[in-house]
């Protein structure tokens, strides 16, 4: 009996950041119209279900948006009254415990803990978070997970059987982020004019704006004959101004009536092409390789073949850094904070079709193909 004829027809969908928002939003889409659905983003204004779903719960804002990539952040948010978004969202998750038929978890274990401790014991946990190439789940995670969650996906299956082994239903139907990538009104093909092109995905975070002009600053190093087009997603949560600003280049008005299109930003030598990030697939799709300071959207680009340059930050924790690096592999080609060091990076592969085309194929390797998404949704509505 599906979900729908047997009256569970109302889910909940809880998500904590920028990526796992858009996961979940893509999922949301994919279900059936005649399942209701809301969605809780415990942190940021969860832009990503604009027109997908109504958004409910209380909105907590974090300086670091749940980001624990750079050094101190949690510390950081605990001094900035991180503490205080703790108590309405569990008062909320408590009040609304028997509201839904299914709840699901998109994120790391903070939407699990949530609901173990308000009274959940039958999420369906899409676990987006670990990759199974570094740390494995901790004897304290099982714990949680095999009272809270009733099926949990995982992104590889040695995580899946460290779950399986203590009794939870878990399974590695694939990598739902090559599922959910977003696709938008956005014609990137018809804006070619050069041999290559480089999407620039500078992040959805407080460091954005710095990472953009780095890498802005890093085009601007490469000899006129080898330039590539330039596209650049932006996040809904960013501010194409203060790129501007810190780039040094210029707003020019938009010329099109595609929904995703943001204009161009030049300095009259160099022009990017910029889109909103609903249209991030669209980039990819025209583009040879990234420049990538972001998350989920790194991983997405990787499995879809294009290597990515990025560099680390003086305020990156090394030790989540080095665990992502060792599912990447070669395919995320790391240096240092500096534009001729970018730069450098960068030609080296737009002059090189073979080697960039060997790092795509092992991107492709290491993250994982599609084919969670139908797993996913048949498991909510069985």
């Amino acid at each position: 009996m599906t979900a729908a004829a047997s009256g569970r027809n109302r889910f909940l969908f809880i998500s904590n950041g920028h990526g796992e928002d858009s996961i979940a939003a893509a999922t949301i889409r994919a279900l059936p119209k005649s399942i209701e659905v809301d969605a809780y983003p415990m942190i940021g204004l969860g832009n990503a279900f604009a027109g997908v779903c109504p958004i409910v719960g209380p909105r907590a804002t974090l300086a670091s948006e749940g980001w624990r990539n750079v050094k101190g952040s949690l510390r950081r948010d605990l001094a900035n009254g991180g503490l205080a978004t703790v108590p309405p969202a569990l008062r909320f998750l408590r009040q609304i415990r028997d509201r839904y038929d299914r709840v699901v978890v998109v994120g790391d274990m903070v939407g699990v803990l949530a609901g173990y401790a308000t009274g959940y014991r039958d999420l369906f946990y899409l676990d987006v978070y670990k990759t199974g190439a570094a740390r494995l789940y901790s004897g304290l995670e099982r714990w949680f997970i095999r009272r809270a969650c009733r099926t949990v996906f995982c992104r590889a299956d040695n995580l899946a059987q460290t779950l399986r082994d203590v009794g939870v239903d878990a399974r590695a139907a694939g990598n739902v982020m090559m599922d959910t990538i977003p696709h938008g009104e956005y014609d990137a093909g018809a804006r070619r004019t050069r041999r290559h092109a480089v999407t620039l995905l500078p992040g959805s975070r407080a460091l954005t704006a710095e990472s953009f002009a780095l890498q802005v600053d890093a085009l601007r190093t490469l000899p006129p004959e080898i330039r590539p087009d330039v596209f650049v997603a932006v996040a809904g949560s960013i501010n194409i101004e203060d790129l501007a600003r810190a780039a040094k280049l210029r707003r020019t008005p938009m010329l099109s009536v595609e929904s995703a299109d943001l204009g161009e930003l030049s300095d009259g030598d160099l022009t990017l092409h910029l889109a909103r990030g609903a249209a991030m697939g669209n980039l990819l799709g025209a583009s040879d390789l990234v420049l990538s300071q972001a998350g989920t959207a790194t991983i997405q680009s990787l499995g879809s073949g294009l290597p990515a340059i990025t560099f680390i930050n003086p305020r990156d924790r090394r030790s989540r850094f080095t665990d992502e690096q060792k599912l990447f592999g070669e395919a995320r080609i790391v240096v240092s904070p500096e534009a001729s060091a970018i730069g450098a990076a960068l030609a080296q592969l737009l002059q090189n079709d073979e080697e960039r085309q060997r790092l795509g194929a092992v991107g492709r390797e290491r993250i994982g193909g599609p084919g969670a998404l139908q797993a996913i949704t048949d498991a909510l509505l069985s």
